[in-house]
């Protein structure tokens, strides 16, 4: 398995942590988020072929054993075009891992996702609504839709939702592909029209969610893995020092134990 690790941000909402130093190199609770991250998939032995997509300030990276790939247009491209400047590790039958490089997450949500069921899984957390509320008076206003049907198939995400009933869990930016889909995943990426504008985004700039959305749209399974609570996003400076604060009296363990 190919882990590819997306780490090409500037940050800005983080800064001054990221005046200097890229978004996943960021401390929290003393170690950067790409380092929590990678103590992870080496707890479960997903460390073995790690790709980091760098771009701002990658000369700061400190890739442990990992291949370094970089965006060199970081600064005027999105998420989507950042992962497929690793498009020559996404091996045809192989299982590829795919994963946002400001998130933390546990070892366990890590197995749900590995041990899930279907040809592209997102992890998802169904208690996301606990989290949110300790960033926000409403959780609605950072939301996203997130909705199955019965059998745990993704019919929609990462649109503004109308109600918590369009919330059934929350996309983590944790994505597997099982290696007899990996082929058709590069292939719906060159299906998709460099003209066409997607959730307000051009092609070079849109959404990891609006590509789940396409992959969704055109037929192919997407499957949630669902977990309960087990990671973090950070995205702000307030989130960063909100973190380090419940790391320091031992209440960040209700929501994420970090290795």
């Amino acid at each position: 398995m190919t882990s590819i690790i997306l780490a090409a941000g500037q940050g800005t909402r983080l800064r001054p942590y990221t005046d200097e130093l890229p978004k996943c190199m960021v401390p929290l609770a003393g170690k950067p988020l790409l380092h929590h991250q990678m103590d992870t998939l080496a707890a479960c032995g997903a460390d073995s072929d790690m790709v980091v997509v760098g771009g701002y300030r990658s000369d700061r990276l400190d890739l442990r054993n990992a291949e370094l790939i970089t965006n060199p247009a970081y600064d005027s491209t999105n998420m989507v075009t950042t992962l497929f400047c690793a498009r020559d590790r996404m091996r045809d039958g192989e299982d590829l891992l795919i994963s946002y490089g400001d998130i933390v997450f546990e070892p366990g949500v890590l197995r749900a996702l590995l041990d899930g069921d279907g040809g592209i899984r997102l992890a998802a957390d169904r208690q996301w609504e606990r989290l949110w509320s300790t960033r926000m008076d409403n959780p609605l206003d950072d939301a996203e839709t997130f909705v199955m049907d019965a059998s745990g198939t993704v019919i929609e995400l990462g649109k503004k939702p109308g109600g918590y009933d369009e919330v059934q869990a929350q996309y983590m930016g944790l994505i597997f592909v099982r290696g007899d889909q990996v082929a058709d995943f590069k292939h719906a990426y060159d299906e998709l029209d460099r003209s066409a504008t997607y959730d307000g985004k051009d092609f070079d700039n849109m959404y990891m969610t609006s590509f789940l959305q396409y992959l969704i749209d055109s037929g192919r399974g997407v499957h949630a893995c669902l977990v309960d609570s087990g990671w973090l996003e950070v995205d702000t400076t307030d989130e960063l020092e909100q973190f380090e604060s419940m790391a320091g009296d031992g209440t960040l363990d209700e929501f994420c134990r970090l290795s």
